[in-house]
């Protein structure tokens, strides 16, 4: 395994947890395989590893760009892993803010729904 891909790996569980990261590689087939390591490395190894900001913002970052493009799918995920990057909910409803006034209501409307949800099933109270 690559430095990169170590770096990656260790990212990518400390920002979704080893649960998560687990299922993804159990999951993994000869097919995927390219893709999984491409994210891995770039997406986790280069992105989230660079400390220029904080995995707090990152986590928002992210979290907006998913509702802004309409990629509701990964938000649940990005939401639960708020619990290991500090991102607070009102940090988290404060980007989807950012997202109605920029992108759009709706997009902005539905990733709360979602985070709502997601919050809900974490046992957090918001």
């Amino acid at each position: 395994m690559s430095d990169l891909m170590q770096k990656g790996m260790a990212t990518r569980r400390s920002v979704l947890g080893d649960a998560h990261v687990d299922k993804a590689e159990a999951n993994k087939t000869s097919f995927d395989a390219p893709f999984q390591s491409m994210i891995t490395e770039g997406a986790w190894g280069t992105l989230w590893a660079d400390e220029t900001i904080a995995k707090r913002e990152r986590s928002m970052l992210t979290l907006a760009l998913l509702a802004a493009t309409g990629n509701f799918e990964e938000i649940p995920m990005h939401v639960r892993a708020t619990a290991n990057t500090g991102a607070s909910p009102e940090d988290v409803l404060q980007a989807f803010m950012h997202v109605a006034i920029y992108a759009g209501v709706p997009k902005a409307n539905h990733a709360i729904k979602l985070a709502k949800q997601t919050y809900k099933e974490m046992g957090v109270t918001i």
